[in-house]
């Protein structure tokens, strides 16, 4: 029998009674509607409950709109984990713009580019970051409305726009109507990656990507309603991981944080009675090695996730050790921050803490938003066997993964490989379906949760007139998670030291990338003269786990 029509289809028809486009700004309309008393915003002494930041949010999308900001326009914004940043995330995007925020650790030659490239028409600064904006907006010219936002807390800083954030706030008008994307495709936000080959590129994430990452956040980390998330993990940093609509969705109280300092975080998980926070493996590495003391009188479950380097299994252990329950987390940029989580089971409970920490090192499986997760032969696109053993690139497809790079078909042509998303990132999958990454392609480093290109560092080693040849490899590092190490062949006769290596390296890129160590050594080479970078990473895991030893002695 041939079935002529598909009944289901006929009269059925998607209608505004029955389909809404996806937005994680829809998150902020209901809560503030149900919960409008209930704290949304903590900062120093200041509070802000969600009714109020409701309001905030719907001047500034009033405000830039007045000002003529479009759908498809940028408004870029520097700023540490304060207020302004939160609110930017609605209120930017409400008005039909394109949130653009910036990597505070960049330097000025970076920042001007991604202005240009991301044709940011307004920028809004934090002090803290004025004097590198001011050096960025000179080098990038153009005719950009520049905004100055006010932190009696911070000291320091300088105006450099025409008008101050509160006062912009004061252009807008409540009442203004928004509405959510007309196409759910349509772009929320711009994010940057590092630059791990020449110029960083721009990664475009959509509303429904951003929605339902934010739910997936919630869902795959078992997050209760009104929870308490401390800003440890920088929100210009794949806009948060999404967990500025996730705390939102959930009702949650935002603890801002300008600065992580053990001191500072642990007062604030007492304070606050702070619930959930997520970090790169070098602030669970400041928590875990802080005084016992600083971590006495916490009488409420805490929960961590982590991601970036995969952090070391003794890490973790401390962390366990002070009472932190801790989830381990993969993604990059292209997905929307976190999308695979180290999902725990209950079975592991009564493991040792050493095996229970193991475990949590490993990557794990894809969250509620990824459609498929998949460890292939990069070429065939074969899948590996769950093995634990075998390697091969990690590829990924799904909601969370970006619409592309901004004005470069190019990468994102090469970035899409048969229907999945390529990571570069190498790992292998156990006998159990968890990924556990094993090393990195193209020789990504990453320090801090910040990415590093050897490529970007061993360009700058080669300006240094002493040096011949450098390969610069990531250092296991308990704080940082990894570390720049450079190795560098002298020229004949030339001298020079490790300090004035790392001084040079400073002085002429961002700090953050600078190498930490450095080895003089004739550098190991294939018959044809490549650089064996293999040998040199097995050379850095023997000086870490050496100087791991030594200090445990």
């Amino acid at each position: 029998m041939v079935k002529s029509h598909n009944i289901y289809d006929h009269g059925l028809d998607v209608t505004a009674a029955n389909f809404t486009q996806l937005s994680p700004l829809s998150f902020i309309e209901r809560t503030a509607a149900i919960y409008p008393k209930k704290t949304a915003v903590i900062y120093n002494d200041l509070r802000r409950d969600w009714e109020e930041t409701y309001r905030r949010c719907r001047k500034l999308a009033s405000a830039l709109a007045k000002r003529g900001i479009e759908k498809g326009d940028t408004v870029s914004i520097i700023a540490a984990n304060i207020p302004e940043m939160f609110e930017a995330h609605f209120g930017v995007p409400m008005s039909g713009a394109v949130l653009n925020a910036i990597n505070t650790r960049l330097d000025a030659e970076a920042i001007a580019f991604i202005l240009n490239h991301a044709e940011a028409k307004v920028v809004i600064v934090d002090p803290e970051f004025s004097e590198v904006m001011e050096r960025a907006l000179h080098m990038a010219g153009g005719d950009r409305l520049v905004i100055d936002i006010e932190d009696p807390s911070f000291e320091g800083g300088q105006k450099v726009g025409a008008l101050t954030y509160e006062a912009l706030l004061a252009e807008g008008n409540e009442d203004d109507d928004w509405s959510l994307p007309a196409n759910e495709w349509d772009a929320i936000s711009l994010n940057y990656t590092s630059g791990t080959t020449g110029n960083p590129k721009g990664v475009v994430y959509h509303h429904r990507g951003a929605y339902l990452n934010a739910l997936s956040n919630i869902n795959t980390w078992d997050v209760p309603r009104h929870f308490t998330y401390l800003w440890t993990l920088p929100m210009f940093h794949c806009n948060g991981w999404c967990f500025p609509w996730s705390v939102a969705a959930h009702a949650g109280t935002s603890v801002c944080l300008r600065a992580v300092r053990d001191s500072t975080v642990y007062e604030l998980i007492k304070s606050q009675k702070v619930t959930h926070f997520c970090g790169a493996a070098i602030v669970l590495g400041l928590l875990g090695n802080a005084p016992d003391e600083m971590k006495e009188g916490i009488e409420h479950e805490v929960k961590v996730l982590t991601g970036g380097a995969p952090p070391p299994a003794i890490v973790i252990e401390k962390m366990e050790n002070a009472g932190f329950d801790v989830t381990h987390g993969y993604g990059l940029t292209e997905t929307y921050g976190a999308s695979v989580f180290c999902s725990w089971h209950s079975e592991w409970d009564d493991l040792p803490l050493s095996e229970r920490a193991r475990i949590k090192a490993r990557q794990g499986v894809k969250n509620m938003a990824l459609d498929d997760l998949m460890v292939a032969e990069p070429d065939t696109m074969v899948p590996v066997p769950s093995d634990g053993e075998t390697v091969g690139e990690v590829f990924v497809r799904g909601n969370n993964v970006m619409k592309g790079y901004l004005k470069n078909i190019t990468a994102t042509d090469a970035a899409f490989r048969g229907g999945w998303f390529a990571s570069g990132d190498l790992a292998v999958r156990h006998p159990d379906g968890y990924i556990e990454i094993k090393d990195r392609s193209k020789d990504i480093i990453i320090s801090g949760g910040e990415n590093i290109s050897s490529i970007e560092v061993e360009d700058v080693l080669y300006k240094h007139p002493a040096v011949m040849l450098a390969a610069v490899v990531a250092k296991p590092d308990e704080k940082w998670g990894e570390t720049p190490c450079a190795f560098i062949e002298l020229r004949a006769g030339a001298t020079t030291t490790e300090a004035e290596i790392i001084e040079f390296c400073r002085a002429n890129m961002a700090r953050f990338k600078a190498v930490k160590t450095v080895v003089f050594t004739t550098l190991p080479k294939t018959s044809t003269g490549k650089i064996q970078k293999f040998v040199l990473r097995d050379q850095a895991r023997a000086m870490a786990q050496a100087e791991v030893e030594s200090t445990s002695e």
